[in-house]
């Protein structure tokens, strides 16, 4: 069992030592022990966990664990009818005579994040996880003293996961039970947190209000993101407000856990190329492919396929092909009338061990991953593929120089356009100067930085539009939404405003 036998070894050596506090309530190991192992669970396979963010919902996930049912953590903040769906397809799910083949039962029906409709459901064995944080707190130097604050809801899987790994090493996890700048800053002073697991867009905001109000994060001695590429504008902003940090970044998806990770030092000094999301993390190989499931030469550009024992196990609702999947299932084949006779590729024997979620990026020569973004997310522009994420980067620089840099975010999305099938276009969002009331001035000023930086992109790589955003598109687990922020701007949403 992930993490079981950690909590019942700290239980027994630091039992009154804090596991997890939310808010103004806190388990101590031999607490949470107690709390697992007393918890009533439901009596289906499946223990549906749907209540906020809090100490309980801790103590009813490692309850579920425990006994050895499956838990599936549903964020409460989501529409009623969506969180009936869901337990009614858990529920369906439990009942079914199949879970996917696997000789061990998983222990987790993870949720993957989708634009509309039902979230797929991914299954992952205990096995995934254990491996995964025994390699993990190693690499991030999580040690019993560690104090870590995951400001995100337990629903989100990042934090889902830090949760565990505190508990595998013994250390303290905070969260929140409402996420707010002040909310965090203050479990921060309260707690003496001195690591933080979140999204780059939560860092900004963190370390923005924390230099705004003179909430110094020194104590802090690690931060780790994911979710989303960490900016030069966003690092330096949290560079300076927690100058003996080291800041990790790490790149993974739900389905697939950790996949790369790089570092920052205490120094400031980037570990790896600003571009570059790192090296093989511990335990992993990377390949890039083409589409014909072929290994291409480092430096050109394909698929990313990783194989790792970290990876799920398939998906117990939801699969459509389009997202996590096998180099045996993806390789492409001859058709003779009805029949498929043979692959075009001639399949590797561990074909069936190396999974995609199709991710688009490339390998230096030094081993470094280097990721353009989902391949749903390329938009095609009079014929061009075009990758959000290097626009963004470009125009971030950009807009960075007006505004002394950190504050302000780049978002693009393709709309569609009846000649050119999709046109690109920006949002800006500008947590201070302009959102402050800045003035128009300052909005002409950053329209003008960004027009004469996408100048130097090819010109499909030019928006032709530009917004300013009044709040950024988040989703529940705070990461920015291209989809949220194509909906506003089909909605005509007044927090996207358009700059002329």
């Amino acid at each position: 069992m992930p993490f079981i036998d950690q909590l019942q070894r700290w239980a027994r050596t630091a039992g009154q030592n804090a596991a997890v506090v939310v808010g103004e309530h806190r388990l101590t190991f031999a607490q949470l022990l107690a709390a697992a192992t007393s918890t009533p669970g439901a009596a289906q396979l499946v223990e549906v966990i749907d209540e906020p963010t809090s100490t309980a919902l801790a103590a009813r996930f490692c309850a579920a664990v425990y006994s050895g049912k499956v838990a599936m953590v549903i964020d409460a903040q989501g529409s009623p009818d969506l969180r009936h769906r869901l337990r009614d397809a858990a529920l369906d799910w439990a009942n079914g005579a199949d879970h996917g083949g696997s000789a061990e039962p998983p222990f987790l029906l993870g949720l993957s994040s989708g634009t509309s409709g039902l979230p797929k459901a991914f299954t992952r064995s205990s096995a995934s996880w254990q491996e995964s944080m025994g390699r993990s707190v190693e690499f991030f130097e999580v040690t019993e003293r560690t104090v870590t604050l995951a400001p995100g809801p337990l629903a989100a899987s990042m934090n889902l996961y830090a949760l565990g790994e505190s508990i595998y090493a013994g250390s303290t996890f905070v969260a929140l039970p409402h996420f707010s700048t002040a909310a965090a800053l203050a479990a921060m002073a309260e707690h003496n947190v001195n690591r933080l697991v979140l999204v780059p867009t939560v860092l900004e905001l963190l370390a923005g209000a924390g230099l705004r109000t003179q909430q110094s994060g020194q104590q802090l001695a690690s931060i780790v993101c994911a979710g989303s590429a960490l900016s030069a504008g966003a690092l330096a902003l949290a560079r300076e407000w927690a100058p003996n940090a080291a800041i990790h970044q790490y790149y993974g998806a739900a389905e697939l856990g950790f996949v790369a990770a790089s570092g920052v030092d205490r120094t400031g000094t980037p570990a790896m190329p600003e571009t570059s999301v790192g090296t093989a993390f511990p335990g992993v190989q990377i390949s890039i492919r083409d589409g014909h499931g072929k290994r291409v030469d480092r430096g050109v550009e394909g698929t990313i396929y990783v194989k790792s024992p970290y990876v799920c196990s398939g998906y117990a609702w939801g699969d459509d092909g389009l997202a996590f999947s096998s180099l045996a299932a993806n390789a492409p084949w001859r058709q003779d009338g009805q029949d498929r006779v043979e692959s075009e590729l001639e399949v590797e024997s561990d074909a069936r061990e190396w999974f995609t979620v199709h991710d688009q990026g490339r390998l230096d020569n030094a081993g470094r991953l280097h990721v353009l973004g989902r391949a749903s997310d390329m938009i095609v522009t009079a014929g061009a593929n075009v990758y959000p994420h290097a626009v963004e980067a470009a125009l971030a620089a950009a807009a960075a120089a007006s505004f002394d840099g950190r504050h302000v975010s780049v978002l693009v999305t393709g709309r569609e356009d009846p000649l050119r099938g999709q046109r690109l276009v920006a949002g800006l969002y500008a947590s201070e100067g302009i959102a402050a009331g800045a003035g128009e001035r300052n909005a002409t000023a950053l329209l003008a930085r960004c027009r004469l930086a996408a100048a130097k992109l090819p010109a499909s790589h030019r928006p032709s539009q530009y917004y300013l955003l009044d709040a950024l598109p988040l989703t529940g687990s705070g990461k920015i939404s291209r989809a949220i922020f194509t909906q506003w701007l089909n909605e005509g949403d007044p927090r996207a405003q358009r700059l002329h």
